[in-house]
């Protein structure tokens, strides 16, 4: 269940694979498909840990995964939004349940417009001297998953270990 040592290690797991996102989006603006497909394919061995029921728990996982993937799909079709970024939020969607994937998009959402932000005016200080950065939004989809991971998932464990 939620104390079990193979969720903890999945979560670390998942946690380290969203760092190597995060820095490989910041160095070559890519994030590279067998990372999103670790993070995809390690989604059902989380919910086994978990103990999800393939109904309603799995076809809802599944729903949401597809669902995120349809609407950015548009969005990477109006080129708002990279390729790996979608597959890494699809991949995501597959570990969270709905109220938790609400928060995750709200905090990736927030983390984003900072970072737009900050490189926007990093790109209007230096316009003349320095090529404009692009935003390497696989950060803020990176940053707001180990956000869900430090207060939603270990918190959660914690106090079911705390319980028995």
């Amino acid at each position: 269940m939620l104390d079990d040592p193979i969720t903890y290690g999945l979560l670390a797991a998942l946690a380290i694979a969203l760092l190597v996102a995060a820095y490989t989006d910041i160095k070559s603006r890519r994030i590279a498909n067998w990372l999103n497909l670790a993070i995809a394919l390690g989604a059902p061995v989380f919910w086994i840990a978990r103990g999800y029921a393939f109904w309603p728990d799995i076809t809802i996982q599944l729903g949401l995964a597809i669902g995120v993937f349809a609407l950015g799909s548009v969005l990477f079709a109006l080129k708002q939004m990279g390729g790996g970024d979608v597959k890494l939020l699809t991949a995501l969607a597959l570990w969270m349940q709905p109220l938790v994937l609400v928060k995750f998009i709200v905090m990736m959402a927030l983390i984003g417009g900072v970072l737009t932000l900050f490189i926007g005016a990093r790109n209007v200080m230096g316009r003349r001297k320095k090529k404009p950065w692009a935003v390497p939004y696989g950060v803020a989809i990176s940053a707001a998953g180990l956000w869900v991971i430090g207060t939603i998932f270990l918190p959660a464990s914690a106090i079911a270990a705390a319980a028995q």
